[in-house]
Formats: C-alpha cells, sequence, structure tokens
C-alpha cells in the first residue's frame, strides 16, 4: 500500500511541480521516477506490482492512445492530408533508416536489436506534444500536423517493431521477410477490424439511450480495455491501432456528443501517464544507469540533429508548408510514454531469444526520451516566436457578443495595440465592428466549425458578453480548454433561486467579470446609447485608490494595461491591484453605478496627477 500510494503522490507532486515551473511535466516525473527507484531504491516496481506490471502499462498505454484518437479532427487532413502522409510514410522510413544504422554502428547491438530500436524509436509522444501545443497555440498547419503525427505514429511504431520481431524470430527460415511482412498485414487487419468494432460497440447503444450518462464514462473504458485485449490475442501489439481507431472513429461520427468522453479520458490520461512514467523509470537499475555513455549521447544526438531534420525535408519537399513550418517540425521529435513501454516489452521477448544485449535498450531509449523531452520541450516556445510560429502569453481578449458596448471596449484596447476578436451571430453587429476596425467573425461561438476557422494564437483570454446567460457558460465551458479556467469571463447573471444559491456552480461557467451586480442589462444601462471607454495612466500621486474615489465614482473599471502589454480583468474573485505606471481602461457611465452616490463631476481627462485618454 505504501508502495502504490507513493507512485500516485510523486507523479501528482511531480505534475503539479511542472506546472508551476513551466516546464515538461515528463521531465520531472523521469527525474523523480530514477529518485525513487535506482537511485534510492524506495521503489521497486518490479517487486511490486509482479506479473501485473506489464500488463498494467499496456492497458494505460491503450487509454491515452485511445484519449489521442479522440482529439482527431478528420476536417484537418483537408489541409494537411499531404504533409502528413509524406511523414507518416517517408518519414518514418527515413527515421527508421538513420536510427537503425546509428544504434548499429554506435551503440554497437546486432543487426536484429538495432532494427527493433530503429523501429521503435519512429514514434513520437503525443503526451508531450498535446500540452506544448495547448501552451504554444501555434498559427497555420503545423500544429494540427504535429498532433496527428503524434498520435497515428505510435501505433505504426509498435507495428514496425512487430514486423521486425516476426522477421528475428523467423531468421532461421528460407523466407523470413514473407514472414515478417504477413505479421505486419495482421496487425493492420486485426487492428482496423477491431477498432471499427470496438467504436460500434459503443456507437449503437449509446445512440439508442441503451447506456445511461451515469455509465457512459466506465462503460467506455471497459470497451477500450476489452478492445485493446481481444486485439492483441488475435494478433500482437495490434491492440495500439485498435484502440487509436476507435477513439478516432468516434470523435468523427455526428451523431452521438463524445464531449464528456473526451474530458473524462483526459483527466485519467494525466494520472495514468504520471504513473506511468514514474514506474517504468524507477525500474531503471543503477548497472542499466552505467552502461549509458559518449557513444549514447551520440546516438541521441543523431536522431534530433540528422534523422528528425532529413526525415522532415524529405516528407515535405513538395507540400505548401512554409519554411518555418518546416524548420519548426525539424525541432520538434519528443519521444514518450509509447516508446518507454513498447521497448520495455520488445527487450523481455528479444532476451527470450537469446539476444543478451537486448536489455541495452530500455536506458537508451529512456535517454532519448529524457533528451527528447528536455531539449524540445525547453526550446519548442522561443523557437515557435522566433519563426513567428506563436506569441509568448499571448494577451489578446477574444469577445463573444459584438453589441455597442462590448465593441466600445475591444477598440480600447485594440487601439493600444492588443489583439482582440469578436464573434457573434448578428450579422448587424459583425458589420458595425468591421466598420470600426475591429477583426470580426459572423457566426455561433458554439458551432464546430468556428473554432476551425478562427485564429487563435494571439488571443489569451474569453469574454463572454452575450445577453443570453446560458450562452456565456456553454462558451466559457467549450473554450477552458484552449484557455484554461483562469482564462475564461463572463457577465454576472440575475439568479431566480433563493438567496445564497447560485443558479449556476462555478464549475459550469467562467469567471465573473467585474462585479456580481453588473448583469448584460445593467451594463447596457449605464453605457447608455454611445459607450464610451477611456483610459487613465495611475501615477504614484494619482493611484488607484485615487481613482476609485467620488470624482469618478461613476466609472466602471474593466482591464489594466501594464507597461510591458500584459493584460489583466477586472473579476469578482481576482480583481487586479494597478500600480503606477498602469493603464486603467473604464467605462464611462451615463448613469450613477448601483450603490455609488450620484457625482456630478466627470472623469479626469487631463490632470496634474494623472492623464487620461478617451
Amino acid at each position: 500500500m505504501i508502495g502504490l500510494t507513493s507512485i500516485v503522490l510523486l507523479g501528482a507532486a511531480a505534475q503539479w511541480l511542472a506546472w508551476r515551473l513551466r516546464i515538461p511535466s515528463i521531465l520531472l516525473l523521469l527525474s523523480t521516477g530514477v529518485l525513487a527507484g535506482p537511485v534510492t531504491g524506495f521503489l521497486n516496481p518490479d517487486e511490486l506490482l509482479g506479473p501485473l506490471l506489464l500488463p498494467f502499462v499496456s492497458l494505460s498505454v491503450a487509454v491515452i492512445l485511445f484519449e489521442g484518437g479522440l482529439n482527431l479532427d478528420l476536417r484537418e487532413l483537408r489541409q494537411i492530408g499531404g504533409p502528413f502522409i509524406g511523414l507518416a510514410v517517408i518519414g518514418v522510413l527515413v527515421t527508421w533508416g538513420i536510427s537503425g544504422l546509428a544504434a548499429n554502428r554506435l551503440l554497437q547491438l546486432d543487426v536484429e536489436l538495432a532494427a527493433l530500436l530503429g523501429a521503435v524509436l519512429v514514434v513520437t509522444g503525443p503526451t508531450v506534444i498535446g500540452p506544448l501545443l495547448r501552451h504554444l497555440r501555434l498559427g497555420g498547419q503545423v500544429g494540427a500536423l504535429l498532433k496527428w503525427e503524434g498520435i497515428v505514429i505510435d501505433p505504426v511504431g509498435a507495428m514496425l517493431g512487430v514486423a521486425v520481431f516476426a522477421f528475428v524470430r523467423a531468421r532461421g527460415e528460407t523466407d523470413a521477410t514473407s514472414v515478417a511482412l504477413i505479421e505486419l498485414g495482421k496487425t493492420l487487419v486485426a487492428g482496423v477490424l477491431m477498432g471499427l468494432a470496438g467504436a460500434s460497440l459503443l456507437y449503437w447503444p449509446m445512440r439508442r439511450y441503451w447506456i445511461p450518462d451515469t455509465l457512459q464514462n466506465p462503460v467506455t473504458l471497459a470497451t477500450v480495455f476489452g478492445v485493446f485485449t481481444a486485439s492483441n490475442l488475435i494478433q500482437a501489439e495490434s491492440g495500439l491501432l485498435a484502440v487509436t481507431l476507435m477513439g478516432l472513429a468516434l470523435a468523427n461520427q455526428k451523431v452521438v456528443p463524445v464531449r464528456h468522453l473526451i474530458e473524462f479520458k483526459e483527466n485519467l490520461t494525466v494520472l495514468l501517464l504520471s504513473n506511468l512514467f514514474i514506474i517504468l523509470s524507477a525500474r531503471l537499475t543503477v548497472a542499466d544507469l552505467q552502461t549509458l555513455d559518449w557513444r549514447s549521447v551520440a546516438f541521441v544526438a543523431v536522431l534530433m540533429l540528422v534523422a528528425r531534420p532529413v526525415s522532415v525535408l524529405l516528407a515535405t519537399m513538395f507540400s505548401a508548408l512554409t519554411w518555418s513550418e518546416r524548420a519548426f517540425l525539424c525541432c520538434m521529435a519528443p519521444r514518450g510514454i509509447v516508446a518507454a513501454s513498447v521497448i520495455s516489452v520488445f527487450a523481455l521477448e528479444m532476451v527470450e531469444l537469446g539476444f543478451v544485449d537486448a536489455q541495452r535498450m530500455v536506458p537508451v531509449t529512456f535517454l532519448v526520451v529524457f533528451s527528447t523531452v528536455l531539449i524540445y520541450g525547453l526550446g519548442a516556445s522561443p523557437i515557435a516566436q522566433r519563426l513567428g510560429l506563436a506569441q509568448p502569453n499571448p494577451q489578446g481578449v477574444l469577445f463573444v457578443g459584438a453589441h455597442a458596448w462590448s465593441r466600445a471596449m475591444a477598440y480600447a484596447l485594440h487601439r493600444r495595440g492588443c489583439p482582440v476578436l469578436m464573434v457573434d451571430s448578428d450579422w448587424t453587429s459583425v458589420c458595425s465592428a468591421r466598420m470600426a476596425g475591429l477583426p470580426a467573425y459572423h457566426g455561433s461561438i458554439l458551432a464546430e466549425r468556428t473554432l476551425d476557422e478562427i485564429n487563435l494564437s494571439p488571443l489569451g483570454r474569453l469574454l463572454a458578453l452575450t445577453s443570453n446567460n446560458e450562452v456565456n457558460s456553454l462558451a466559457c465551458l467549450r473554450l477552458r480548454e484552449v484557455f484554461g479556467r483562469r482564462g475564461v469571463y463572463q457577465l454576472a447573471f440575475t439568479s431566480a433561486a433563493p438567496e445564497g444559491v447560485e443558479a449556476i456552480t462555478a464549475d459550469q461557467r467562467g469567471r465573473l467579470l467585474f462585479r456580481k451586480d453588473l448583469t448584460f442589462l445593467r451594463i447596457a444601462e449605464l453605457a447608455g446609447a454611445l459607450p464610451n471607454v477611456t483610459a487613465v495612466r495611475l501615477t504614484r500621486e494619482f493611484d488607484f485608490k485615487a481613482f476609485k474615489s467620488k470624482q469618478v465614482a461613476d466609472a466602471l473599471p474593466l482591464f489594466v494595461l501594464k507597461e510591458n502589454g500584459d493584460v489583466s480583468v477586472f473579476s469578482v474573485d481576482e480583481p487586479p491591484a494597478p500600480q503606477p505606471g498602469d493603464q486603467v481602461l473604464y467605462l464611462v457611465a451615463t448613469v450613477p453605478l448601483p450603490g455609488e452616490p450620484e457625482s456630478q463631476e466627470a472623469p479626469p481627462r487631463e490632470s496634474a496627477s494623472g492623464t487620461a485618454e478617451s
């Protein structure tokens, strides 16, 4: 019990600390596992889990790849189909060849082991790339391309490993190549058929409402386990392909909603990923770590500096990708949990076939995982910024609702250099926003195509400002996965519930804007027919306390603009504390704010202690 509890606690602590330090979580997970395992001897996963170790790892990987499949949208292939196929075919073969040759020459592994290690290392890490993409929010096609490559190439690498293993096992026969190709074909057929069958097993009962909402997540998880295990029983290592296709098929049908499944699997994946990296890295021994030398470092360098750039350039030679996008692809190929888990299984099987050096593949693979995550993870953001594909700490604002006072807020930010985008289903409001020089999109924020067609890369927060409280809440829930809980805001609403009882709880909505008593109608009343959003720059003599004095009692603070360009939003739960030098953007109310005495004095336009501009 102490061992199992420690794995969960160490994984959660490493994830939280990585979040606080803004570094890839896998770095801390691997380091924690090594410290808990070979360094201190506190954890010994083989003794702790015994024969359940590898089945637990395999089932956990199945859940991770199923969740990855749920995040694949076939519509993205219209734009990235060409370069993706190039990476999935040419890129895989080139990476396999270069990494296998390097393993043979540098690591001095037998040809069979080198080919197997190279086959497994063609995979990239969706569990690493996914968080990086959410953090970077890359523009163009490169984000979708990396996502598809990271998820789809994983089962491809496993299938290549199966083919190599079959070839090695049949190396004494006259036609080992045919045996390997037959095994590869059987793996492909079994994975496709079982994946589609598993999707159907969930689709039809859920469409006919035979599975209640409370059981859909556990039934889905049970089906994933069943499909993965059955597929592997039919053909070894076909389960990874089966669960990936199962998730892909469910995500791209339009009848049964699966968003709640995605949220459940995302949360479960974080837990499983934490445990897996702790367990697998703790399995390493001191003797394993001692086998790593300069040859191992050189092997990693060949993977990163030769194999990846050559494979990307050859695979995208005739594509429409820009050179910046190709350069970023060359600098992004971290390995993750699939490489670590699959090579652990194959190493044991190769040892049984008489390859005594097979166990050396495991520490080398972990070195590849750690090094690629460290270098790619820490370098992704500055490289993307240098290439113009991402913005550091995007400060832009997405406005849902383009009515008069929302346009006034957006214009005040826009003219001060803050990126804004307005989304509204009312064509007249959108036209008014465009006539004012504001970027505006005509459509519903809840429509599937909206997020596909708008560019979110320069935006860092959402303000839901429509008159419909439910639409505001749904918009916040949907965009929460993009901006995080901290970055989604909505207007306060009037509750018909008894005092002290919220009509909509905090987990079903965004953060409340401005003040609890300022609903859409109340702000519209305050703003009047000609809303005016004004800015004042604070000084030591005219600080925020002076700003809030009776002199500007009828002003509603909206945003704080720092001198470095950072934007803060006034919210109910965490109002900002403006400092001297900051600009405060506020709505000039045409009627007194509720609870404030009526003031006959207008907000200052010029002041010796603080300057304001309309």
